[in-house]
């Protein structure tokens, strides 16, 4: 081969180098199953057109979302006629009593209505064919400190492992700004303790943006993660406007490193479902358009 020949070889292997090796990247990936959620409370309707349960799970089905995470508490019936008639599956059932009464309350009696509500949630999850109930663990604040947050929302949770084993639904723990399990160093040993497989975790992508790394969280939870809440979080926006607005963000206009964080779920393992709680919406567009535009960035996500 003559030196010219060789140098136009050279020179097409380097152009098609990275093409190949993307090909194979792609090939090596975990296949992402249309896995897509969305989190019922955050689907906020015109109030001038008020919309049945059966008539917003449609909406979302035709805006390609295959599930959907409703609160504990609803009317049963009505969302498994729902169900059937959209043809959505239920990706997880959020307990509807945990900010309210929160199991980190000093009154015994506000911690027993949540465990009422934890208990409901599973039965309600297993009759929807949910794997899992979202719980939020304990509210710290000025007049429950830390310690006491601990050791009593483990004990009001072990009250209903007994009937997550025998309906084969997990406790979920989500990280939230609660100002409780913080790191997921202790985030993992909080789960652990439990010695249950019915115990496990909902990670928060876009609640962990303000002071951290998404994927960092993920490959410590790891095998733990039941399921994953898809949101935006901007630290400009915090900086500039304060911390809650740094939600008010459509979804890769943020902060997340959302390739990162898909690698990392892929080293996981994981093959669960991505539930978007992403409540931004522009004024003026149409429950129909902002749920396609939604399903639309998630079907980029999944690509990542």
């Amino acid at each position: 081969m003559d030196r010219r020949s060789f140098l136009q070889s050279s020179a097409a292997l380097a152009v098609l180098a990275p093409l190949a090796l993307r090909a194979a990247d792609a090939t090596a990936r975990p296949a992402r199953q249309n896995r897509k959620g969305f989190m019922f409370g955050t689907l906020r309707v015109d109030p001038k057109q008020p919309k049945t349960v059966l008539e917003r799970f449609k909406l979302l089905r035709a805006a390609g979302f295959a599930g959907v995470e409703v609160n504990s508490g609803l009317a049963q019936k009505e969302v498994l006629d729902a169900q059937a008639a959209s043809g959505l599956a239920m990706a997880s059932v959020t307990i509807a009593t945990h900010w309210s009464h929160p199991l980190s309350s000093p009154n015994p009696s506000a911690r027993e209505v949540t465990v009422a509500s934890l208990k409901q949630g599973l039965r309600d999850a297993k009759a929807y064919g949910a794997k899992s109930v979202l719980l939020v663990p304990a509210v710290v604040n000025k007049d429950i400190s830390y310690a006491d947050a601990y050791t009593r929302s483990i004990a009001e949770i072990k009250k209903a492992i007994p009937l997550a084993e025998e309906l084969g639904v997990a406790i979920s723990i989500e990280n939230v700004w609660n100002a409780f399990l913080m790191s997921p160093l202790e985030a993992a040993a909080y789960v652990d303790q439990f010695k249950s497989p019915m115990v496990r975790w909902h990670f928060d992508v876009g609640n962990v943006v303000n002071t951290g790394w998404p994927q960092h969280w993920i490959q410590v939870l790891g095998p733990r993660i039941a399921n994953v809440h898809i949101k935006e979080f901007s630290r400009k926006l915090r900086d500039e406007k304060g911390p809650r607005a740094g939600f008010g963000v459509d979804l890769l206009e943020g902060d997340s490193d959302w390739p990162a964080v898909m690698a990392a779920l892929d080293a996981a393992k994981y093959d669960g479902w991505l539930i978007t709680e992403q409540g931004h919406r522009l004024p003026g567009v149409d429950d129909a358009t902002w749920l396609a535009q939604i399903s639309q960035k998630l079907d980029q996500i999944l690509a990542c």
